[in-house]
């Protein structure tokens, strides 16, 4: 019984340690790439064995007191796709729609006006970016739409029908196997409204929130809650805080990047991949979410999928330009690591990445 004890004290002293020295390395990217906010946190299959919380919401406020919470809500910008891609999943699992389903087998009365390269397109080649369809990673492309009318989700179907009368992207000199689009997930959102009956958003509320039990916001945490992280980009060469009431709106491009969480909420969700990876069959099947992480080579359902020799890792990056959040899943060692940050500045991206490695490290 004293040799359990003992065996257990030392396990937590090595956490400690662990947590503290994690603590300093994250304050000294902070300082180093200016970032205002960090959170970042180590998930096994059992437990998060490490989250933590530093610095202020916002970069005029970097002097005083530090004034954050762990329960502070961070932009997920585009590992929101790995949750439309986990409600896809949730409805094949549910039989309401197939991986192989053709685009225009729910929508034949658009097929007319779409472009003839987009006629066999199926949910699997939209949520893995096999379409060549536009990207929508651009503001400048934005900018050249048409205004569309209607709620959030009338918006996106227009904008969705109006992405599939454009040329595809030529992809002749491209270096990946996928061309990555924003739109192609606001199309793959529209099929699974069809099926449901259900918008994007209520299907995210009733599959995240109801079922599995992860709060979560549309957009934002300073647009939504009081007491929030600011994002931040760069305006004259200075790093300042992004308000609410800014003139930014993805709402047309939503399912592909447009949540924010807590790291606790976000951890529970990796976590959930982390058991159905190994095996688990809850709230999917555990063959659904293999096929969600490794479905492609390089890019499978949500996550970028590398496989070889040594190594079997999903991750993803994702940034609106305001916020930078990273995650990695390690599917041998079965353990995942995540870093948010509250500013989308190129050095920041570069903290992120650097703590990540740390994580890793470990």
């Amino acid at each position: 019984m004293r040799r359990i004890l003992l065996i257990i004290i030392l396990v937590t002293s090595v956490h400690k340690i662990n947590a503290q020295d994690f603590e300093k390395i994250a304050k000294e990217i902070m300082v180093k790439d200016t970032i205002p906010e960090m959170t970042f946190a180590i998930i096994t299959e059992d437990s998060i064995t490490i989250k933590k919380v530093l610095g202020h919401h916002k970069i005029t406020e970097i002097n005083e007191k530090s004034n954050v919470n762990i329960d502070d809500y961070f932009h997920l910008g585009s590992n929101t796709k790995a949750i439309t891609g986990f409600i896809a999943g949730y409805l094949v699992d549910s039989d309401k729609i197939q991986w192989d389903t053709k685009l225009f087998e729910l929508f034949p009365k658009l097929k007319k006006k779409s472009n003839n390269d987009y006629h066999s397109i199926t949910l699997e080649d939209l949520l893995t970016h096999q379409t060549n369809i536009q990207p929508f990673t651009d503001g400048r492309e934005f900018q050249k739409l048409p205004k569309f009318k209607g709620n959030k989700q009338q918006k996106r179907v227009e904008f969705s029908k109006y992405v599939l009368t454009l040329k595809p992207v030529d992809n002749t000199n491209t270096t990946t196997s996928y061309n990555y689009s924003n739109s192609g997930y606001s199309i793959a959102a529209m099929m699974l409204e069809k099926v449901s009956g259900k918008s994007w958003e209520d299907l995210c509320l009733e599959i995240l929130k109801s079922e599995m039990n992860i709060d979560f916001v549309f957009g934002w945490p300073n647009r939504n809650l009081k007491n929030q992280p600011f994002g931040h980009w760069v305006e004259k060469e200075n790093i300042v805080p992004v308000y609410p009431d800014v003139d930014y709106d993805l709402s047309l491009v939503e399912p592909a990047g447009n949540i924010s969480m807590n790291i606790g909420n976000y951890a529970k969700f990796i976590q959930i991949n982390i058991k159905g990876l190994s095996k688990e069959n809850k709230f999917l099947k555990s063959k659904t979410y293999k096929f969600l992480h490794t479905a492609k080579s390089d890019y499978a359902i949500g996550w970028e999928n590398i496989t070889n020799d040594d190594k079997q890792i999903s991750s993803h990056c994702g940034s609106d330009g305001t916020f930078f959040c990273c995650a990695e899943i390690d599917r041998k060692k079965i353990i995942a690591y995540v870093v948010f940050v509250n500013s989308g500045t190129i050095s920041a991206r570069s903290g992120v990445i650097e703590m990540m490695n740390e994580l890793i490290k470990k």
